[in-house]
């Protein structure tokens, strides 16, 4: 197994995206990600998420909301930063830190469509760490159909009284704020939903223990309830039924993430697996030197080849304001298919070992499936790309 994959991807085709200063802050989140994620793995999957002074320490660090102004705590820098960080988080094999959805999804809420007070009260508490957040829309009853949310939120005055579940809400457990989208109108449909901002420790909020998943098992995934909760009309973001737009306008970025974490998979994957063939002998000879193993490398290697630079090319339309929702669609369902394929021949040719969790291609196994759901489903992204057509 090699100790870290990322060093040994001199397989990988040249990118062109980056320059010094990006090179310089991956190698601080790989430090990070080495020295205070990797160590604590075993422990985080058993109390099934990370530690609260795991954000403080990133937050010290930069890694939290760098591309936040810095009149708000943040670095100021582009998405290749963030970019970065999923990559490196990929690279060392962990899936448990919900950083990417805090820095760059419930953040940019707050920065593109928050009041100033909200911002300045918010925002420099999430790039410090002090504040964890999250965004609550799945419910036990709805997924990728964001128009038939049943939570509600009716106005009495000053304050909404909000009733309703959310389920699957990453850093749920930890979080100290949530981004809900409610129903704040009797109407149906996209119309009558609006985002809330809604503080832990609020009277009717009550959250439910880590939920026992498959994989991405030191995530901190978990249900949230709402009962009669009273949340200030200054606690709304954005107009009263804008909801539904304010989250279109964030979802192409949204699902370009879900792509970068997927190539970065696998390239992890084929990293570990190069490694392990390599040194694994079957009859004598080393795996690598069979030519099935050689032909499915090969393979492997030409499509995440053929998957990076199209995701680069994502990346560079988003920094130029120009990538489209069909494509980041069709970024977030090749690339989820693609991971799937990559770990799954990775673990077959592990043989018996890629059963076994002491070996980090079980853990991708386990860990990658989740995908191909989240972020909207896969079926859903062909129904997208088909519009298009």
């Amino acid at each position: 197994m090699s100790k870290n994959p990322a060093v040994t991807m001199n397989w990988m085709i040249p990118r062109t995206l980056f320059g010094p200063e990006h090179t310089d802050f991956r190698t601080t989140v790989r430090r990070f990600f080495a020295e205070e994620v990797t160590p604590h793995r075993e422990r985080f999957e058993t109390q099934q998420h990370v530690d609260r002074e795991l954000w403080r320490k990133a937050g010290a660090l930069g890694l939290l909301c760098p591309t936040m102004p810095e009149s708000y705590g943040g670095s100021g820098v582009d998405r290749r930063f963030s970019m970065i960080l999923m990559e490196e988080q990929a690279y060392a094999g962990d899936s448990g830190c919900g950083f990417a959805l805090h820095s760059d999804i419930v953040a940019n809420y707050i920065q593109h469509f928050g009041t100033p007070a909200q911002k300045e009260h918010w925002l420099p508490r999430m790039a410090s760490g002090d504040t964890i957040t999250a965004i609550a829309m799945t419910e036990p009853g709805t997924g990728s159909d964001l128009q038939n949310v049943q939570t509600r939120a009716h106005r009495h005055g000053d304050h909404y009284i909000l009733n309703g579940s959310k389920i699957f809400i990453t850093n749920g457990y930890l979080s100290d704020l949530v981004i809900v989208v409610a129903r704040t109108e009797d109407a149906s449909g996209a119309a009558a939903l609006s985002l809330l901002l809604v503080e832990s420790g609020s009277p009717g909020f009550s959250k439910g223990m880590p939920l026992k998943k498959i994989g991405m098992k030191a995530q901190d995934t978990c249900e949230l309830f709402f009962q009669d909760v009273s949340v200030p009309v200054t606690s709304r973001l954005g107009e009263e039924g804008m909801g539904f737009i304010m989250l279109m306008q964030e979802l192409a970025w949204e699902r370009l993430m879900i792509a970068i974490m997927c190539m970065a998979g696998a390239e992890y994957a084929l990293a570990e697996t190069l490694a392990y063939v390599q040194q694994r002998k079957v009859f004598g000879k080393p795996v690598a030197s069979f030519q099935n193993t050689r032909f499915t490398l090969a393979e492997l290697k030409t499509e995440i080849q053929i998957g990076r630079v199209f995701v680069d090319r994502c990346m560079e339309q988003l920094l130029e304001s120009t990538l489209q929702i069909d494509a980041a669609a069709a970024a977030k369902y090749w690339c989820s298919d693609l991971l799937s394929k990559v770990v799954d021949a990775c673990v077959q040719l592990h043989g018996g070992y890629g059963y076994m969790l002491d070996y980090p291609i079980a853990r991708a196994w386990i860990d990658m499936r989740a995908n191909r759901i989240y972020g909207g489903t896969n079926e859903i992204m062909k129904e997208i790309i088909s519009r298009t057509l």
